[in-house]
């Protein structure tokens, strides 16, 4: 049975946000899978990565760089999946929240593209900057 388009989402945003695992990122794509991000920087590890081995080393040196110092806030994350006329490409708008030390919100959006095959990521094109912007939610009530 083929996975929906939700399960191929939520699968992938486990694997990378999550639980930040190369070896589960990769093994969601194609063989010749192509991970592209076209807003990073030429020098950035996830910029334009093509075949699973690529994509496992790629994502595996994005991982070990430090993370974000702040607590993702799940209750205000969210996220919307849009369907397109294609029924192997979908849409992803995520928006990550973050909860600062200080008491500041901070939301990261970002918007990706997948095109399926097989039931496997063919190619994701991945919108993000690199660091939260910063939200007037002030500090939490």
């Amino acid at each position: 049975m083929a996975l929906t388009h939700k399960e191929v989402f939520e699968r992938y945003m486990y694997a990378g946000a999550i639980t930040r695992n190369p070896d589960a990122i990769a093994a969601m794509f194609t063989e010749d899978g192509v991970y592209d991000s076209p807003l990073a920087p030429d020098d950035h590890p996830l910029r334009h990565l093509v075949g699973r081995d690529a994509i496992r080393a790629g994502t595996s040196v994005y991982h070990q760089q430090p993370t974000y110092q702040a607590t993702m806030n799940l209750e205000r994350s969210a996220y919307v999946l849009h369907d397109t006329a294609d029924p192997d490409v979908f849409i992803a708008e995520i928006d990550v929240a973050f909860d600062e030390a200080d008491g500041r919100r901070t939301t990261m959006s970002l918007l990706q593209i997948f095109r399926l095959r097989d039931g496997q990521i063919a190619k994701l094109r991945d919108y993000f900057s690199e660091l939260p912007s910063v939200v007037s939610d002030g500090p939490p009530s």
